[in-house]
């Protein structure tokens, strides 16, 4: 897929015209990074906004004692990196290559002249803003309020498409790490789901089987 076409699939740039993003794909550029390799590390300077071209990555937190909080998965047509575009300060995370994935990249100052320059672009921009601390919002009340498994089952719901199936490879490990918990409690956890006849699993995919019982779990608005 040329960029062009693929930066109209990404909703950051909704709005957009083919003109206004055959002008932007020209100021891009691409990167590939292979599994497990650190794109960003926290405390970098923030010069570029990236978005997921192929391939996913993770957003975490790394404790002094190397304990990895996951605060975010993104997959194809996402993007990270732009707060630090508009408030100029440092990465506020590490950003890790979940599976090989590439990468557009769009150095900071041709950003801001483009959204200087869009008015579309610009209200993109800030309803993407809205969307990321809505989630976390999301996030931190459900650290608080729920135990763990609705903090589980807010997780999956969250994760699975329209048909109730988790597209992304979700390993109890990463589970654990996204909701604040011990990877053998989620496997007790997504085991007491299976039994209970909420999920099913073969080989590593997750489905959905009673999403109304698991969003009534995670206490979420249907």
């Amino acid at each position: 897929m040329q960029t062009t076409d693929f930066l109209s699939t990404v909703s950051l740039l909704h709005g957009l015209d083919s003109t206004e993003l055959a002008r932007f794909a020209e100021l891009t550029r691409e990167r590939q990074y292979p599994k497990g390799s650190v794109i960003l590390f926290e405390d970098d300077p923030g010069d570029s906004l990236f978005i997921v071209k192929s391939g996913r990555v993770k957003v975490v937190l790394v404790g002094e004692d190397g304990r990895e909080v996951i605060l975010g998965m993104l997959g194809v047509g996402e993007h990270f990196g732009e707060l630090s575009l508009i408030d100029g300060k440092p990465r506020s995370a590490h950003v890790i290559a979940v599976d090989d994935s590439e990468l557009i990249i769009l150095r900071r100052e041709d950003f801001r002249r483009r959204v200087e320059e869009s008015p579309p672009l610009a209200w993109s921009l800030m309803s993407a803003l809205s969307k990321r601390l809505r989630r976390a919002d999301e996030q931190i009340g459900g650290l608080v309020l729920l135990d763990v498994h609705g903090r589980i089952a807010r997780l999956i719901v969250d994760s699975a498409n329209a048909a109730g199936t988790i597209e992304k490879k979700l390993t109890h490990q990463m589970i654990a790490q996204m909701i604040g918990a011990s990877r053998e409690t989620v496997s007790r956890a997504m085991r007491d789901f299976q039994d209970g006849g909420l999920i099913t699993v073969q080989r590593r995919q997750i489905t959905l089987a009673d999403r109304p019982a698991l969003e009534r779990m995670a206490h979420l608005r249907v």
